[in-house]
């Protein structure tokens, strides 16, 4: 299905009855990779999951940047008029969770990001070695995205007042202590470092980011 968002058009699976919760994904992907996680999470949530701007079938565009991405979902859920959905975010879905949870703090009723970074500097450098590289190849505005944003302050997580479960893995390309202070920052938010994961192993196509991220979902089920 499709939605007309700001200046793009966004594509989306729905599917389930219940609370609504949102799945993002991350650089260079699709809702697809949820494929594993959504016919569990749909059995008792309705789950919306999208494919943002440039990813996917929604639309191209010549650039990309994580404050027209979050703006896109938050069209998304008034035009859908969607009542205080969850956010599952993971890598750049993460990074538009986070931007979203602290522009708009009534929008949400909880979120959940992993692998997520608020600063370039976040991810480990022998990452980001390996990003400028294919970038300078490339010129991919996917790359650029991540070697130039975004730019989130200690202030800005610190606005997020919504119930916030942080996950990363202890072999994730974001470092660890990137991933604390983070959730050090959001004084409602709760952190999990997964061991023996790497950045997607538990998320892309795999059925343990259920259980990792059910018990969060059940906690304090009537919406506030």
């Amino acid at each position: 299905m499709f939605q007309k968002v700001n200046d793009v058009t966004l594509y989306y699976d729905k599917s389930g009855l219940g609370r609504p919760v949102i799945l993002l994904h991350g650089n260079g992907e699709s809702y697809e990779i949820f494929d594993k996680l959504i016919p569990r999470l749909n059995k008792q949530y309705t789950v919306y999951a999208i494919d943002s701007r440039g990813h996917g079938r929604s639309s191209r565009v010549k650039t990309l940047d994580y404050d027209s991405m979050a703006e896109d979902i938050v069209e998304f859920i008034k035009a859908m008029k969607i009542e205080k959905p969850i956010i599952y975010g993971f890598s750049d879905g993460g990074i538009i969770g986070i931007i979203i949870a602290f522009r708009y703090p009534e929008l949400l009723s909880k979120l959940i990001v992993s692998g997520a970074n608020v600063q370039p500097g976040g991810i480990k450098e022998k990452y980001l070695k390996i990003f400028r590289f294919i970038y300078k190849i490339t010129k991919s505005s996917k790359y650029n995205l991540m070697l130039t944003q975004p730019d989130i302050s200690d202030e800005e997580l610190g606005k997020i007042i919504v119930d916030t479960l942080i996950l990363a893995g202890s072999n994730d390309m974001i470092a660890e202590e990137h991933t604390m202070h983070i959730a050090e920052c959001i004084p409602t938010s709760t952190l999990r470092i997964l061991k023996g994961e790497n950045h997607e192993s538990y998320v892309a196509h795999n059925v343990k980011l259920y259980d990792i991220i059910k018990p969060f979902l059940d906690k304090g089920n009537k919406i506030k």
